[in-house]
C-alpha cells in the first residue's frame, strides 16, 4: 500500500527536510522512511543542501539502491516511483539503477530508464544485460503499440470518390452517391428509398510503387531519444508492403544496421552512443545507397552540430537534392519533439533544398505519406 499522510504539517516537512521539524513536528515512523528515501535522492544535491532543504538525519549511504528501489515501490504511488527513478538516473547519474541486476528484476520499465540503459549497457555483465534486454523490449513495445497504428493510419490510403469499386465493403461504401444514384427508386407512399446500386468508391494506394527509405541517425550522446524513435519507426515502416527501408547509425563512424529494422530490440542494444559527428559521412553513405533519386526520400536524424566538414555537407545535400530525392532533416524525433540544434546549419541546408523540421514519429509518418503519394 502506497504511503498516506493527510496531515498537511508532515508533508510540509517532507517537502522541506529536517530544518523545518522545529516548526512542523516530527515525523511519523512512515513518513520517516518516506523522507530517509527522498533523502537518499535529493540529499546529493548541494545547492539544496547548502540552502538547508531536503535535509534528513539519514545520509545518502543508508541506504543501497536495492533497498531503495524497493522502499520507493513501498511507498509511493507509480507516477511517484518513475518520476524518483528518472532522477535517480538524469539528474543524479546513478548508473547502479540500471547495472544491478536486483534493481533491474524490480524497476518500473519507463523512456527515461531505456535511455538510461543504452547509456550504460558497456557497464553491464551479460546476467544483467539480460535483465535489462528485457526492460528495453516492454518500453519498446510500447512505443510501437502506438506508432505502428500511427503509421497505418498513414498509409492506409485516400479514398478516391472518382473511381468505383468492386471491393463491396463497409468502409468504402459511398453514402452520398448512392443516394444520388438510386432517388428513382423513392416510394412516396411507404417512404422509403429502394436501393439497387449500393455505390462503393476505390482508395488510392499511397504506397502504390516501390520507394527507399534511408533513416540516417545521429547517434551522439544528446540524441538518445531521437534513436529510440528512429529504431521504432524503420520496424513499422519495415512491415509496409512497397518501402524499401534502410536504417543507418552514424558518429565519426558510419554503420548499417538495416538487417536488424525488423528487431528494434536488438538494433537498440547494438547502438553505441557518443563520439563524435561527421555527419557529412553519413549522407555520403546514404548517396551509394540510392538507385532511383525520383523514389527515394532521405531522413536525417540530427542536431546538425558538423564535427566534420560543413562545407562538404552542404555539398552533399545539394547533390542529393539536385539528383531528385526528397531530403528532410529532423532536429528531433521523439514524442514532445522539442528541437535543439544548429540553426546556422539547418538554414543552410534549407537553401539547397532540404526540408528541416522537429516532428514526433506520428508526423514523420504523414510527412511520408505525403510525399510517397505524390
Amino acid at each position: 500500500m502506497s504511503l498516506d499522510i493527510p496531515d498537511p504539517l508532515q508533508r510540509w516537512r517532507l517537502l522541506l527536510g529536517d530544518p523545518a521539524e522545529a516548526a512542523c513536528g516530527s515525523l511519523s515512523a512512515e513518513a520517516q522512511a518516506a523522507d530517509a528515501a527522498l533523502d537518499w535522492l535529493y540529499g546529493r544535491d548541494s545547492d539544496r543542501a547548502s540552502r538547508g532543504e531536503r535535509s534528513a538525519g539519514l545520509g545518502p549511504s543508508a541506504l543501497s539502491t536495492p533497498d531503495w528501489i524497493n522502499t520507493i515501490h513501498t511507498l509511493f504511488p507509480k507516477e511517484v516511483i518513475e518520476r524518483l527513478e528518472q532522477d535517480a538516473v538524469e539528474r543524479y547519474g546513478i548508473d547502479e539503477v540500471v547495472t544491478n541486476l536486483a534493481v533491474l528484476e524490480r524497476i518500473e520499465p519507463s523512456e527515461s530508464l531505456l535511455r538510461a540503459v543504452l547509456h550504460t549497457k558497456h557497464l553491464m555483465n551479460p546476467e544483467v544485460l539480460a535483465a535489462a534486454r528485457k526492460l528495453v523490449a516492454e518500453v519498446v513495445r510500447r512505443i510501437m503499440e502506438k506508432l505502428a497504428t500511427e503509421v497505418r493510419q498513414a498509409f492506409s490510403g485516400s479514398r478516391d470518390r472518382r473511381r468505383r469499386s468492386r471491393m463491396k465493403v463497409a468502409r468504402n461504401f459511398d453514402f452520398k452517391q448512392t443516394l444520388a444514384a438510386n432517388l428513382h427508386r423513392w416510394d412516396s407512399e411507404r417512404r422509403k428509398l429502394y436501393v439497387e446500386r449500393p455505390v462503393f468508391i476505390s482508395r488510392t494506394k499511397r504506397h502504390a510503387e516501390p520507394w527507399d527509405i534511408v533513416l540516417l541517425i545521429d547517434q551522439s550522446g544528446s540524441m538518445v531519444d531521437s534513436v529510440i524513435h528512429s529504431a521504432v519507426m524503420a520496424a513499422c515502416l519495415w512491415q509496409l508492403p512497397g518501402m524499401r527501408t534502410r536504417l543507418v547509425a552514424f558518429d565519426t563512424a558510419v554503420v548499417d544496421l538495416t538487417d536488424d529494422v525488423s528487431d528494434p530490440v536488438e538494433l537498440l542494444m547494438k547502438v553505441q552512443l557518443g563520439g563524435g559527428t561527421d555527419i557529412a559521412k553519413a549522407v555520403g553513405y546514404a548517396q551509394s545507397l540510392i538507385a532511383n533519386p525520383s523514389k527515394s526520400i532521405v531522413v536525417l536524424v540530427s542536431d546538425f552540430y558538423e564535427g566534420g566538414s560543413p562545407h562538404e555537407l552542404v555539398r552533399r545535400v545539394k547533390a542529393l537534392v539536385e539528383s531528385g530525392a526528397k531530403v528532410l532533416g529532423l532536429a528531433a524525433l521523439d514524442s514532445q519533439a522539442e528541437p535543439n540544434y544548429d540553426r546556422e546549419m539547418a538554414a543552410r541546408l534549407v537553401r539547397e533544398g532540404a526540408q528541416i523540421g522537429a516532428m514526433t514519429p506520428g508526423q514523420l509518418a504523414g510527412w511520408l505519406a505525403e510525399k510517397v503519394q505524390a
